[in-house]
């Protein structure tokens, strides 16, 4: 029987590379993700205790079998001066907890994957936000088919695309962000593409109360070739908000990411560029993200040093018929950090870094960031996209220097502990619109899973 000729011109693209991904030789328990659907725990090592609980035969050819999985979470997180002291609660903190376990059903071709959460909050002022605690909810709950090579998926599930620049777990934050809706995904090789049409969930405070989005939208294809992505996100808010402006935006973006490694060295270049319509306004914005990283294996403590360097575009003039904020949808949570204020919108960041090997289970790793606004005729904003500093009548660019030091523990192959102190002193443009004193973060966490 011949294949459809859309299976066929995809097939084609996919194999438009110059290499495909090697198989491993022998197997190895894979390394566990945020999402913990992709993990192929279909065969086992007999290297550790959870094993016996990730792969249990349901049948005598291995056709059938469930895994279970589970994380639990607890993290502290205490702020001095939170916004520069504009903050509601300025000076708090609090304790987030969470639990998350998974059960992963096969049945031949077909698979059904239910993730609940159980996400609490103790002490956050001047109350708990739906990212903060969303009590007994379910996360994830899906059916899979596998077709030949196209894999077929309905149901709720969380996205993580590329670098999360754009399509994120959220996962540092105490509730992830999932998605209703249904996705394809065709493998060649080492070659991949998905497509997908979606809505987020709305994470409510309440137990089983969390709801698809009314007014919010994704769609798009997302290929992966060794070494390159690109893709086209479409996007859809019938309720957005831009320069105190509210509305529909109907926004398109399309980017290309290239990364790869050579010897010791690793890099990472991602350029995205956005078009649409907002409220009569049309939409013109960009970024580029890079980064390039250095291993010295052969020196104490084998550093790593890395050195990001981020442009995000952002708007003008408001009143000239065209929104230059870039809108990163639904990017990853601590996105510059621990301490992440401001998100990825009207930001140029210079973020150089170093880890250190303290020893084969403890990592030290510090980092340095500094902001300046792209645009003076735009605010700054945070991660999900809210206006915290309008631009007034500010003239200045610099909005800040960060300094962050973090300490991780693998007590064991299923326990990580670990710290992290930051500190965010203001620069002018924050001088120039409100408070302005320096924010202190400590945060302390104990993650188990397996």
């Amino acid at each position: 029987m011949r294949k459809p000729l859309l299976l066929q011109l995809l097939q084609l693209l996919l194999l438009a590379t110059p290499a495909a991904a090697q198989p491993r030789e022998a197997w190895q328990p894979p390394t566990l993700t945020n999402t913990r659907y992709d993990e192929d725990w279909s065969k086992q090592s007999g290297g550790r205790w959870t094993e016996e609980l990730k792969h249990v035969p349901l049948n005598e050819d291995g056709s059938a079998w469930v895994g279970t999985g589970l994380e639990l979470r607890a993290r502290l997180e205490s702020f001095g001066n939170n916004l520069w002291g504009g903050a509601a609660a300025p000076d708090d903190a609090y304790l987030w907890t969470r639990a998350m376990p998974y059960v992963d059903l096969h049945l031949g071709k077909l698979r059904a994957f239910v993730q609940p959460i159980a996400a609490h909050a103790v002490g956050v002022a001047p109350a708990a936000s739906p990212i903060d605690q969303t009590r007994a909810d379910l996360l994830q709950g899906f059916v899979e088919v596998e077709a030949g090579a196209v894999t077929l998926r309905g149901g709720r599930q969380m996205l993580s695309l590329g670098t999360e620049r754009l399509i994120g777990t959220r996962y540092g934050p105490n509730v992830p962000l999932a998605f209703d809706g249904v996705r394809a995904d065709l493998r060649e090789g080492g070659a991949r593409l998905s497509v997908f049409a979606v809505r987020p969930v709305q994470a409510r405070p309440g137990s089983f109360d969390d709801r698809t989005s009314p007014t919010r939208a994704l769609w798009g294809i997302y290929a992966a070739w060794p070494g390159l992505d690109a893709y086209y996100l479409g996007y859809r808010n019938r309720a957005a908000s831009f320069g105190g402006i509210e509305g529909r935006e109907l926004r398109h973006s399309m980017g290309l990411r290239v990364h790869g490694a050579s010897a010791e060295w690793r890099w990472n270049v991602e350029g995205v560029v956005q078009f649409g319509r907002f409220e009569g306004q049309e939409i013109r914005a960009w970024t580029l993200g890079t980064e390039i990283a250095r291993e010295f294996p052969a020196l104490p403590l084998q550093p790593r040093a890395t050195m990001r360097f981020n442009i995000i575009s952002g708007d003008k003039r408001a009143d000239d018929g065209r929104l230059g904020t870039f809108n990163a949808l639904f990017p990853k949570g601590k996105y510059f950090g621990e301490l992440s204020p401001i998100g990825p919108y009207n930001i140029i960041n210079l973020h150089p870094g170093a880890s250190f090997a303290l020893r084969h289970d403890l990592s030290l790793d510090l980092a340095a960031m500094a902001y300046w606004r792209a645009s003076k005729g735009d605010g700054i904003y945070d991660i999900p996209g809210n206006l915290i500093r309008a631009p007034g009548g500010a003239t200045a660019r610099f909005i800040g220097k960060q300094a962050e030091a973090s300490l991780s523990w693998q007590a064991t192959p299923e326990l990580e502990l670990s710290t992290s102190l930051s500190a965010f002193a203001p620069g002018a443009y924050i001088r120039e619109t409100g408070p302005a004193r320096t924010i202190t973060m400590l945060g302390l966490e104990a993650n188990f899973r397996y």
